[in-house]
């Protein structure tokens, strides 16, 4: 039977999220189907997944083994929340995704990564407030990040223009300096210059008092702000400053999680231990929302002084471990686990980063930046910010590629399964961009 393919004929109902609504419909980007690494749009046109969905689809589009998950508990269990109840399915889901990260006992579980950052900034205030030092209300988040765009967490980001229209966030944040610099233009994974940056903290930590600083949260690798790795040292740093001051250290790795940069978690890499995580994406692989909050033991005991009869947090969603979700999740860590995805993204990395950066001395590329299976090209400025990106996505979509454009960078983020044809085959459609 042939695919049915539903167009729509109003595009002003859906109010899209981060679009230019009138230019999109003066050009309408419509996709129909998924598989593997590749999309088709309603036009019959095939286009390489170069974002892997939204830096969230690491297995790919359509795998069986997950979408059949789905439907059996769709079909057993659709429904039931946790609210002094529970279903099976949630705590071994917790299990697995524990499992994946040593030294992290407990998950709590969201819809999504926005929301996992403002239950992590929640968790670390109240943590603090049971422990009898109220006074720790300061967060301290970083220029250029993105935590998503709940009210904790664009407080605590570093985007301007996601700020702009909203006025007063949390009050009591501040941001460190952005770890870019010129020097490290075209680094090769971690740029050699920077550590010094984390220094901020301390600083932070002259100015306000240490003791009155709850969290600090930073991306391992900055992604949505435009890739950004950090230097060599920069993250032992910033853990030796919050341990000799008492601050949570915040890892948001809704971005790195499960597989992005070669491990299931990215601190893992790079030898750094936070005291909770943000997690979410590629925990389902996109298929069904969910998010989580990992946290150490030792934080998680923090809750546990109340009277019994009392809920541990006063937080929660009503779809917090969703029975759908938790089978996803499920499946899709089988996935990761037996077919060695997070194994393949650490053996292409490699192989990315010289695609990457054979780009470089190409009309516009001002800089070149990458980690893992993501990395960013950055283009020259002409006109306005963003003028450049925007075009270069356009024209990639046109050539069967699909880039994230942020500013006049080209963000790039394939699903783990990536092979060494298809890097070449990125490679060689960003050429044919940047040369046309």
């Amino acid at each position: 039977m042939p695919d049915t393919i539903r167009v729509p004929n109003d595009l002003d109902s859906f109010w899209m999220p981060f679009t230019a609504s009138r230019r999109f419909k003066d050009n309408p980007r419509l996709l129909h189907k998924a598989e593997g690494c590749y999309y088709t749009s309603v036009d019959g046109r095939t286009l390489f997944d170069g974002t892997g969905g939204l830096w969230c689809c690491n297995a790919g589009h359509a795998h069986p083994k997950i979408t059949q998950a789905i439907q059996r508990q769709a079909a057993q269990l659709d429904f039931a929340h946790s609210f002094n109840q529970g279903h099976p399915i949630a705590f071994e889901a917790a299990a697995r995704v524990t499992d994946l990260a040593p030294g992290f006992d407990h998950v709590f579980f969201t819809n999504s990564g926005s929301e996992s950052v403002d239950t992590a900034l929640k968790i670390a205030l109240a943590y603090h407030h049971h422990r009898g030092e109220g006074e720790r209300r300061l967060l301290v988040g970083r220029e250029k990040a993105y935590h998503g765009i709940n009210f904790g967490g664009l407080s605590v980001g570093g985007l301007g223009l996601n700020k702009g229209q909203f006025g007063t966030l949390y009050p009591a944040t501040a941001h460190l300096r952005q770890t870019s610099l010129p020097g490290n233009a075209f680094s090769r994974g971690l740029p050699d210059n920077g550590a010094e940056l984390a220094d901020d903290l301390q600083r932070l930590c002259d100015l306000h008092g240490g003791h009155t600083i709850a969290a600090v949260i930073v991306e391992p690798v900055s992604g949505a702000g435009g890739v950004y790795p950090p230097p060599k040292g920069y993250l032992d740093r910033l853990r030796e400053i919050c341990d000799a001051h008492g601050i949570l250290l915040i890892f948001d790795e809704v971005i790195t999680g499960f597989g992005r940069t070669g491990n299931a978690f990215a601190y893992q890499g790079f030898g750094v231990k936070p005291d909770l995580i943000t997690c979410a994406k590629g925990m389902t692989n996109a298929t069904v929302p969910m998010g989580g909050v990992l946290v150490t033991k030792e934080v998680r005991e923090a809750f546990l002084t109340g009277p019994p009869k009392m809920p541990d947090l006063f937080h929660g969603y009503t779809y917090s471990g969703h029975p759908l979700a938790s089978a996803a999740c499920i499946a899709t860590l089988d996935v990761y686990r037996d077919e060695g995805i997070f194994e393949n993204a650490a053996a292409m990395a490699a192989p990315w980063e010289d695609m990457l950066h054979a780009l470089k001395g190409l009309p516009g590329v001002v800089d070149i930046r990458n980690y893992g299976i993501v990395g960013a090209v950055q283009l020259e400025t002409k006109g306005a910010v963003g003028d450049a990106g925007r075009a270069a996505y356009e024209g990639l979509w046109e050539k069967g590629l699909i880039a994230r454009p942020v500013g006049d960078s080209l963000c790039l983020s394939p699903p783990l399964t990536i092979t060494t044809d298809q890097i070449e085959e990125i490679g060689s459609k960003l050429h044919d961009q940047l040369t046309g």
